[in-house]
């Protein structure tokens, strides 16, 4: 079986065209492939290699750079909360732990109903928010716990 499906494929070399080096797909492309499995594979960014033809290393390098791309499937809804330093000095640390309370899982993990996974993660470039977090690709800012559980009520 692929590690893609063709219509992705077919996706990642129509995006290819949008750009006048094929490397700068690489991202684009990784994303198309996150959003059909849910994560990223060794078997998924190695077609994606093929797909765009460039080199295995720098499709792996991208993929592991950035902190948005994940290597192992999350939940339904993956939380994604910055610690970046504006977003700590406003409290991120109590949201994380807030999240872990509420949803009854470690950072990382699943909960059992498999609706969520919470992780923190550098930035998402909103300091004007802070504390924020994504939702899947969805944007949250100026956090409290209570607006944290409204936000997730709205994702179950």
């Amino acid at each position: 079986m692929s590690a893609l499906h063709n219509d992705v494929r077919e996706r990642i070399r129509l995006s290819a065209l949008n750009y006048p080096d094929r490397r700068a797909a690489v991202l684009p492309a990784i994303r198309l492939a996150q959003k059909e499995l849910g994560f990223v594979t060794k078997e998924s960014l190695k077609a994606i290699a093929e797909v765009l033809d460039v080199p295995e290393p720098e499709v792996y390098g991208t993929a592991t750079f950035y902190s948005l791309i994940r290597s192992r499937d999350g939940g339904r809804h993956v939380i994604s909360v910055c610690h970046n330093l504006p977003c700590t000095l406003m409290g991120a640390e109590a949201l994380l732990a807030h999240l872990k309370n509420k949803l009854g899982v470690d950072e990382g993990q699943v909960t059992p109903d498999g609706r969520f996974s919470f992780q923190r993660i550098e930035c998402i470039g909103r300091c004007d928010g802070a504390p924020a977090m994504l939702v899947d690709d969805d944007y949250h800012g100026e956090l409290t716990p209570e607006k944290i559980d409204s936000v997730l009520e709205r994702y179950r």
